[in-house]
């Protein structure tokens, strides 16, 4: 190994050892020359072809050094060598890039990789992706299956550092909004989004911090003529320890909205599943919760009066009128889907900002959602909308608090029409202490008939609840 000009080496292999294929070599060149990348396709079973890939170019007409050959990385020959004759190009490797290369030799490329996951995801939300499976046995995430995760920042938590269950809620809906409208695009029908309908009771098992990872999967588990089904989880995870802890299971109902006809709900494709059972469980499902919504329907004749700027100072506190509260809200086009009308998740998001308002108000404490009753969406909230979103305390047991909240709706840009209900739901709070132990939280003062009539609503709620959630202990540790 001897220096050459420019301080380039040129390495010689020794005696019995081949060049080693796809490494290249620095050669010596004398001064002035221009500098040539040259490669070599030999491997143990071609030889090496000087110049064979080179044939029917012109050779240089001065210097020591031949044409580099394509992908040739042996050793060039002094000019006053004659020229090895010609040989013929073996055959091309199987593996390597496809194309021609520098000589004109194509290679058969392997058939191409499948894309990855998040080509996949960053596919056109009405892309159509075949039929959903229920369970895992698709094999790969597909419209029967779709994970979403985020890290959690400071403007997703109050200030005791714990993520607001709106923004939880809020990225429940996206999953499930997601899924279920591929799928209802995978099959043969008019294009169209599907529409959050219901959210059933979400329990908040654990809470969850700031800097954490919120890991969200959906999947379809029914679906009905014009209806779908989704399961949600929600896992976060500590990035620094890497601990896992499931924080909310929640169930979504979704009916397909047509893009043509925005008034027309189209069909959806069915799902296969792998036992009879779990269609017929998931019919039950359907029915149980059609009879809850037009249960809901009859109380949407309450009205909450707006209190943005209530004179607090005259009011008891721990009273329903202390602690009520209000929030004005235009729905602007960041709040909407394709076809105009306002996300299902931003409005439960504004929801549990008010019943969160309302808790904080009568307890004073540090205060997280602990469940949702179900949500139910009963009318479509346009673009350009005013929303009000009012909440008042219902019910208080010793540890927790139920905060009835609703969205009455004024459409008066385009199509000026009277206020109407648009959504209600229940939300259950706690109150914790500065190192996150529950408190007790102050009893509610009922005033009117009214109120005590609520409260005992509230309280057949609280004890069917805490009963379910005791016979599923039971049954779990009976398993």
């Amino acid at each position: 190994m001897q220096p050459g000009a420019h301080g380039l080496l040129a390495t010689e292999p020794q005696q019995g050892q081949e060049s080693c294929p796809g490494t290249p070599q620095r050669l010596r060149r004398p001064r002035g020359l221009p500098v040539t990348k040259q490669f070599s396709l030999s491997t143990s079973r071609v030889p090496a072809l000087p110049a064979a890939a080179g044939a029917g170019r012109e050779a240089p007409r001065s210097g020591p050094w031949a044409p580099p050959g394509p992908r040739s990385r042996s050793r060039s020959r002094p000019r006053s060598r004659p020229a090895p004759p010609a040989v013929p190009a073996a055959p091309p490797p199987t593996h390597g890039r496809g194309g021609a290369g520098r000589g004109g030799a194509r290679f058969r490329s392997a058939p191409p990789p499948p894309p990855p996951p998040a080509a996949a995801a960053a596919a056109p939300l009405l892309a159509g992706a075949g039929a959903a499976h229920v369970g895992a046995g698709a094999g790969r995430p597909g419209p029967g299956h779709h994970p979403v995760s985020r890290i959690m920042r400071p403007d997703d938590a109050n200030v005791a550092g714990n993520v607001h269950g709106g923004t939880v809620l809020k990225m429940i809906e996206e999953a499930g909004a997601i899924i279920s409208t591929r799928h209802c695009n995978s099959g043969t029908g008019e294009p169209c989004v599907a529409a959050l309908a219901r959210v059933e009771r979400t329990d908040f098992l654990s809470p969850m911090c700031i800097g954490e990872v919120a890991n969200v999967s959906a999947e379809i588990t029914y679906t009905s003529k014009r209806s779908v089904e989704v399961q949600v989880n929600v896992m976060s995870e500590n990035i620094l320890t890497g601990a896992k802890k499931v924080t909310n299971k929640a169930t979504l109902w979704y009916v397909p909205l047509s893009l043509k006809n925005v008034n027309k709900v189209v069909e959806v494709p069915p799902i296969q599943y792998a036992r009879k059972e779990q269609e017929d469980e998931g019919r039950k499902r359907y029915e149980e919760q059609k009879l809850d919504r037009l249960e809901t329907k009859q109380r949407n004749g309450d009205v909450i009066m707006p209190v943005i700027n209530p004179d607090r100072q005259t009011k008891e506190p721990h009273t329903v009128g202390y602690s009520q509260s209000s929030l004005i809200h235009l729905v602007g086009p960041s709040d909407c889907t394709l076809l105009g009308f306002v996300h299902g998740g931003v409005t439960m998001k504004l929801m549990d900002e008010v019943a969160g308002i309302v808790a904080a108000r009568h307890c004073k404490t540090n205060i997280v959602t602990a469940s949702v009753d179900a949500i139910n969406f009963h009318e479509k909230i346009k673009k350009g909308s005013v929303i009000t979103i009012s909440g008042r305390m219902t019910f208080t047991s010793n540890k927790s608090m139920e905060i009835e909240v609703f969205v009455d709706a004024d459409p008066f840009v385009d199509e000026p029409q009277e206020r109407y209900r648009a959504v209600s739901a229940f939300f259950t709070y706690v109150s914790l202490s500065k190192e996150g132990k529950p408190l007790p939280v102050p009893q509610l003062l009922t005033e009117t008939e009214d109120e005590k009539r609520r409260f005992e609503e509230g309280k057949g709620r609280y004890l069917q609840t805490k009963a379910k959630r005791q016979a599923q202990m039971q049954q779990a540790a009976q398993h």
